[in-house]
């Protein structure tokens, strides 16, 4: 008896496999129920049912059986396009997920990236500037009697790409897998091009060429969506009573102006050096620079990285071994003005100019000197 109820819950797997395969059914709920009621009739019990894992495996085996050694190519295919579209959104730190990560592709499977953003239109707006048609939907979700709204974007292109945007503070939360039920695999951009090395080294090649034209984003854009999101986060009214961190920034910003109107790469470390309290407060120095690598220059990366130690040094706070390694850069004194203007923007009612306006400054410093 229980030879048999083994072999009727593999046929159950089987069927099941089959009508996702296919896409009769796309749900792995109603796909085992169905296919559990074609193999034992009306009469269906929970124990009947297999897992989501055995049915992933099953399509597995009907995918191997349907599309042979296509299958491993159009892995492949897809692993690749998911590395072209996280280069582009890299500011939006993606994650691949799903069947192209895991390699259980079968036939319609899409490619499934998380995003994390606190302006949608942010990620719109790099995908529109890329030329890649989308459609932004909206899915109200209940459970567990909670209803939760997820923002996934579809992108049209040779596959479909699914992308659920996340607010920025959810960048290292694990989620939790709806097969297997453990924390979700996911892959970073550094990561998947380890694994395009590991198991597709002939799309290696493809992989080194990705034409520059493409990935071309416009870094005043990356700048915008990661200030905009300051505009929400409040600090410690006794040591930052001005308010937000952008109004904050944008003060530190002016301040910086007054002080070298033509240093481009340190009024950018004004205006960005606490883009990262957005993203992680607990360490919003290594956040900021991570989302701003490949935008900023070195120096621009360096004035950032230490002016919070710039701040001790203000304080008499810093010890002398740590003083002496910042002084023995040619930028020390500027890292000192960063630090007076980091502090000269705390004032209350102030009037500061707006982003467009910053952008704008700094694209004439661009001109001027070309």
């Amino acid at each position: 008896m229980r030879d048999r109820d083994s072999k009727l819950r593999r046929r159950v797997a089987w069927e099941a496999a089959r009508l996702m395969y296919f896409r009769e059914e796309t749900e792995y709920y109603r796909a085992k129920l169905k296919a559990a009621r074609r193999v034992y009739g009306p009469d269906v019990r929970p124990g009947d049912l297999p897992s989501n894992r055995e049915i992933r495996e099953q399509i597995e085996s009907v995918a191997r059986a349907f599309e042979g050694e296509k299958r491993v190519q159009k892995l492949g295919e897809m692993r690749l396009e998911a590395l072209r579209m996280m280069r582009l959104l890299r500011e939006f730190r993606p994650r691949l997920v799903g069947s192209t990560l895991t390699g259980h592709v079968r036939r319609g499977s899409d490619i499934d990236i998380h995003v994390f953003s606190d302006s949608v239109e942010a990620v719109r707006l790099t995908l529109e500037q890329a030329g890649l048609p989308h459609e932004v939907i909206r899915k109200r979700v209940v459970k567990h009697g909670e209803e939760r709204t997820y923002t996934h974007i579809h992108v049209s292109g040779q596959f479909e790409f699914e992308l659920t945007v996340y607010p920025t503070e959810l960048v290292n939360y694990r989620f939790k897998s709806s097969i297997t039920g453990k924390p979700m695999e996911r892959a970073s951009i550094e990561e998947l091009e380890k694994l395009l090395a590991r198991e597709h080294p002939q799309l290696m090649v493809e992989v080194g060429s990705t034409n520059p034209q493409e990935m071309v984003v416009d870094r005043f854009r990356i700048y915008e969506s990661l200030l905009l999101p300051l505009e929400k986060v409040k600090e410690d009214p006794r040591y930052h009573p001005e308010g937000d961190v952008l109004y904050h920034s944008l003060q530190v910003f002016d301040c910086a102006r007054e002080e070298s109107p033509y240093d481009e790469e340190f009024l950018l470390a004004a205006l960005l050096h606490d883009v990262g309290k957005a993203i992680d407060p607990k360490d919003h120095v290594k956040a900021g620079l991570e989302a701003l690598e490949g935008f900023i220059t070195e120096r621009t990366a360096w004035l950032i990285e230490h002016h919070m130690e710039a701040q001790g040094i203000l304080d008499g706070t810093i010890g002398a071994r740590a003083r002496r390694r910042l002084e023995a850069s040619e930028d020390f004194d500027t890292l000192i003005l960063l630090a007076k203007c980091d502090r000269a923007g705390r004032r209350v009612g102030v009037k500061v100019p707006d982003l467009e306006e910053v952008f704008d400054y700094i694209r004439s410093l661009e001109c001027d000197f070309q």
